[in-house]
This record gives C-alpha cells, structure tokens and sequence, in this order.
C-alpha cells in the first residue's frame, strides 16, 4: 500500500481525514477535507470535487487503520492516493498543528 510519513507531507498537500465527527471536533489539521470513513462511499462525490486534478489525495485517521482502507479503495478506483502512516496520533507528535472545530488549539481523540 502507499504509505507516506508525517514529516514527509508539506504545507498545502491535499489531506482528507476520515475520522468520525467526534474526532474531528476535537481536533484536526487545518484544512484537511472530514469525510468519515462511516459515510465515505456516499460522500464520494465530495472528494472527486474538493481533491486536486492529476493531484495525490493524503489519507489520515487516528492511527493509520481505517486510512489504510480508504486508501485501498482510493486506489482501486484509479485515485492517486497515500496512507499517511502513525495518523493523527504522528502528527501530533510531530508537532504539526491541530484544531477544534471552534478554531481553538485541539488535541487527537
């Protein structure tokens, strides 16, 4: 599978998070599109819209289980698309940014 590491990803890379709400509220990377893995397949339509054309899609949870999935189907759809690997918890620890929902500083569920 396409793996890819936290520190591997740049400012303005596309990142979708699929994570459920209560997840992302508590805490998540800015900018990142939230399409829960629970609703991926009939929100699908979401992605192909906000993902960049010819661009690679960042895949991201808590842990890098159910982004591994995702990525998967990604994949098998013809999509340009990478795990990023140790998730939101990575990130995190990396020192990367992460937000609530109201703005302020967040933390990972």
């Amino acid at each position: 599978m396409p793996t890819v590491e936290v520190t591997d990803l740049k400012d303005g890379d596309f990142l979708l998070d699929v994570r459920e709400d209560d997840e992302w509220q508590a805490g998540h990377a800015e900018g990142a599109l939230h399409i829960p893995i629970s609703e991926f397949v009939a929100r699908y339509g979401e992605l192909t819209e906000a993902a960049p054309q010819d661009g690679r899609v960042h895949v991201i949870c808590r842990s890098g289980g159910r982004s591994a999935q995702v990525t998967m189907y990604l994949v098998q759809q013809g999509v340009d698309a990478v795990n990023v690997d140790g998730g939101m918890q990575v990130w995190q620890a990396a020192g990367r940014p992460v937000i609530a929902a109201d703005g302020r500083p967040g933390f990972v569920l």
